[in-house]
């Protein structure tokens, strides 16, 4: 026997003896996860001809028609319909693309018959219409109304026809003990969930402003620590928003110094109170006296186009079941190309894109199928603000209430590696070859211990880390976070950060094939428990730090 013929047939007979205690109903689908497939496959999206799949251009359209393929020739349903209405694998999602224009960004505080401007990169903000809103100024805590949690930054405070301004991110959050998970982020952590909030309540406009305390980078200093910002200088990549987009009112990143300068009449100083608040979680909300401002967004273009979220879906087998849902998800999307520079994004997600597509093969070549139906979605527009999966949530195709479950893939193909990402922000494990980051357990402890159940006959080391820190913002920057807000519980399954994140550097040849296949089987296993367990995972409304002894 060949010598490579040799090592194939004692892989086999490892991967057989490693998974012996798998059911054989659910052995068929486990023997399709193949790493020669996903090299295939990922070696295919990031390569050159696809141009880096940025929303909107013919690379990432190609990807989208790829996907839908893939998930016919399996033998998916089409989980959509198209405008003719007729079964298909596309779901369309409206899109506005526009470019803003940062020399027209500004804001103006009046005060005492004085105008003072602030340009970019003071303040920065963009939204698909231009913008002039003028209007006197509120200050408004964090921006949050949790009443299951008994705080509220907007109680007894009238925000009609006004600008707020609020800080990132949530009170508490370097305390273990917080009731806002402790030093985990909660729902309420993330900007897109306090414009909401503010628009809700009548305000016109939000400022968002830097936590004084600094426990973590602020919004502009993020900004320079992820490779393409700079990359692309020459020529950004544009905004998208959705077309049916439920954010009505514009928002701005203000810097430290205008943040200063507006709360300058509040009676104290922003990080007075900001302490103020950590102390005793009661609102240090009011009306800042002369105080007003001018807000100027203005687009230098805007179109509108469509892009889609590939949708298949295998029926479950349980009459009484089958109208359950569990979501096995990725996005298709990555930042494009400039100049003879590609975005190739291999791990980012390339990697996730093919994990969906070989769990689709896997389960539809499975003779048994599970008791709940499986709905694959590889969504659009991951990388202009989660775009197709808000607009999934927004526009379901079964039910979310009977969504039992959600694995979420996004850059599951490398090793965690120090990077400007990271440094100095979270500890990364000297080893992390065998190592998978699972994020969202506060929402569903029974869903990570479903995880770690089928773990048993993968053997992968489970991480937890970034349910436990502030610093990165990691909860809300996937597609599992749109559907967390209603209540599902969703995952996050990464491998983490690393030096190529968001680089052209992010190729092919740099995924570890036989990790992110043993990440796959997890996750098929892991599918298969949510499909069929009597009791699936609960969802936990409003997660907690420790408790104290």
């Amino acid at each position: 026997m060949p010598r490579r013929f040799l090592v194939f047939a004692l892989a086999a007979t490892f991967t057989t003896a490693a998974f012996a205690a798998v059911p054989a109903p659910e052995q068929p689908g486990l023997a399709q996860i193949r790493e020669r497939d996903l090299h295939a496959d990922i070696s295919f999206l990031a390569s050159d001809a696809l141009q880096g799949r940025l929303s909107l251009q013919p690379g990432d359209d190609a990807a989208v028609q790829w996907i839908a393929s893939e998930f016919d020739k399996a033998g998916l349903k089409p989980a959509a319909t198209d405008a003719q209405g007729k079964p298909s694998f596309l779901q369309a999602v409206p899109l506005i693309e526009y470019r803003p224009d940062a020399k027209a960004t500004s804001l103006v505080l009046k005060r005492k018959g004085k105008d003072t401007e602030w340009k970019d990169p003071e303040v920065s903000g963009a939204f698909p219409t231009d913008q002039d809103v003028s209007a006197p100024v509120v200050f408004a805590g964090y921006g949050i109304t949790a009443p299951e949690l008994g705080y509220d930054d907007y109680a007894g405070l009238d925000v009609k026809g006004k600008v707020v301004v609020v800080f990132d991110h949530e009170p508490q959050e370097t305390d273990a003990k917080s009731i806002f998970n402790g030093t985990g982020n909660t729902r309420y952590a993330t900007g897109y969930v306090k414009v909401l909030n503010a628009q809700e309540h009548g305000a016109v406009a939000v400022l968002l402003a830097p936590e004084p305390s600094h426990n973590h980078p602020s919004q502009l200093e993020v900004r320079k620590r992820i490779g393409h910002q700079a990359e692309h200088a020459a020529n950004p990549i544009p905004a998208q928003a959705l077309a049916d987009s439920p954010l009505h009112i514009p928002s701005m990143v203000i810097s430290a110094d205008v943040e200063d300068a507006l709360l300058s009449t509040s009676g104290s100083t922003p990080k007075a109170l900001q302490s103020g608040i950590d102390a005793d979680l009661k609102p240090r909300s009011l009306v800042l006296p002369d105080t007003s401002i001018s807000l100027h967004l203005k687009n230098s273009s805007r179109r509108e186009a469509t892009t889609w979220n590939a949708v298949g879906l295998i029926e479950g087998s349980d009459p009484k079941l089958a109208p359950e849902t569990i979501i096995i998800s990725a996005h298709h999307d990555h930042d494009g190309q400039a100049g003879d520079k590609i975005w190739h994004g291999a791990d980012d997600n390339a990697s996730g894109t093919v994990g969906v597509v070989t769990l689709a093969r896997a389960f539809a070549s499975n003779p048994t199928k599970p008791k709940r139906s499986i709905l694959f979605a590889v969504f659009a527009a991951e990388e202009r603000g989660l775009l197709g999966a808000y607009y999934l949530a927004a526009h379901p195709l079964r039910p979310l209430d009977t969504t039992r479950a959600m694995i979420n893939f996004d850059m599951i193909g490398r090793d965690e590696k120090p990077s400007p990402q990271t440094d100095g922000l979270i500890d990364i494990p000297a080893d992390t070859s065998n190592r998978l980051n699972l994020i969202g357990a506060a929402y569903s402890p029974d869903y990570q211990r479903t995880v770690a159940k089928a773990n048993a006959d993968v053997g992968l080391t489970l991480d937890d880390r970034f349910d436990h820190e502030y610093a990165l913002n990691v909860f809300f920057r996937s597609d599992q976070f749109p559907f967390v807000l209603h209540n599902v519980p969703a995952f996050w399954w990464f491998t983490g950060f690393h030096p190529d994140y968001h680089h052209p550097s992010d190729t092919a040849e740099k995924i570890d094939y036989p990790k992110m296949a043993k990440i796959l089987k997890l996750a098929y296993l892991s599918a298969w428990q949510f499909a069929n367990e009597l009791t699936p995972p609960k969802f936990v409304s409003h997660p907690s730090g420790e408790k104290a002894p």
